[in-house]
């Protein structure tokens, strides 16, 4: 793995600390998504990995003839390949990287699920995307503790001509979401960063994508993932095959939700639902905590 830095403050130009992303310590990271909303991993992921994702993600883009959206949000220009961990085993990589998910645990807490993995294409001629915020669509009143946390991979370069994701930096702390009308505040900024670098961004942060000028596609994943005590926004017990899931290593299983929140919610009879896929697992239910 090489060494990378994190970046706080205009992402262009902000302060730079080096870092071994293996065996950083997570804490001043998330310090930092606390402090502005937002961390920048750079060159955390490493170069064969990033090809072997992009070749995946083209193949299936192919093979299921993925469209593009049909609204602005969506973009006009823009491909999504949703529900990545059902497409080829190569994306278990993702949720578990360990550059990435000691960050969203410090930012939410160890006992946080993936919420959805999606690979999203941005082509030369889209527009930018509105702004808005993750949790838009969760009736908590704002600001509010982070319920949710984006980790998202630039497969390919991010610069400010092909559309690199928009941010305003400290907006997590707004008493609202970004409205469907209201205008992007002159505070935003493009995410500059080369492939193989992750943008961690705490779920109230206002963001968006940038418009594509340039000549080239942007390619990222983005890795959602939210606390423990509230819904997925893909529904992994669904949408992924037992059998699949029963192949991933134990902390996958649980990311996507064969776990309990604090001992108890998410049970079945009592039960740990990891048990159901391995009988052997090793799990601490509530009821054995009470006296």
């Amino acid at each position: 793995m090489e060494a990378g830095r994190f970046a706080s403050g205009p992402l262009p130009t902000g302060a730079a600390a080096r870092y071994n992303a293996w065996m950083a310590d997570p804490t001043p990271l998330a310090a930092a998504v606390e402090r502005d909303g937002y961390v920048v991993l750079e060159r955390a992921i490493a170069p064969a990995l990033v090809s072997q994702l992009t070749q995946t993600i083209d193949g299936a883009m192919d093979t299921l003839d993925v469209p593009f959206g049909s609204n602005e949000f969506l973009g006009h220009r823009t491909r999504r390949l949703f529900n990545l961990l059902a497409r080829d085993r190569t994306f278990e990589q993702v949720p578990l990287h360990p550059a990435v998910l000691p960050v969203v645990e410090q930012v939410l807490d160890s006992e946080c699920l993936l919420s959805s993995l999606t690979a999203i294409e941005m082509n030369p001629g889209e527009t930018a995307q509105p702004a808005h915020a993750d949790d838009g669509s969760i009736g908590l009143p704002k600001p509010h503790l982070p319920i949710s946390c984006t980790a998202i991979w630039a497969l390919t370069d991010f610069d400010v001509a092909n559309g690199g994701t928009h941010v305003v930096p400290g907006s997590h702390r707004a008493d609202h979401s970004p409205g469907r009308d209201e205008r992007w505040s002159d505070e935003r900024q493009p995410t500059v960063m080369p492939a193989g670098s992750v943008l961690v961004y705490h779920g109230s942060l206002w963001h968006g994508g940038g418009a594509n000028r340039s000549d080239a596609r942007r390619l990222a994943i983005v890795a959602n993932y939210c606390a423990g005590w509230i819904r997925q926004e893909e529904c992994q017990l669904l949408a992924l095959p037992g059998e699949r899931v029963a192949r991933f290593p134990s902390r996958l299983r649980r990311l996507v939700g064969y776990s309990t929140y604090r001992g108890l919610m998410g049970h079945v009879d009592q039960r740990d639902p990891e048990t159901l896929l391995d009988p052997s697992v090793e799990t601490r239910m509530i009821w054995g905590k009470i006296r």
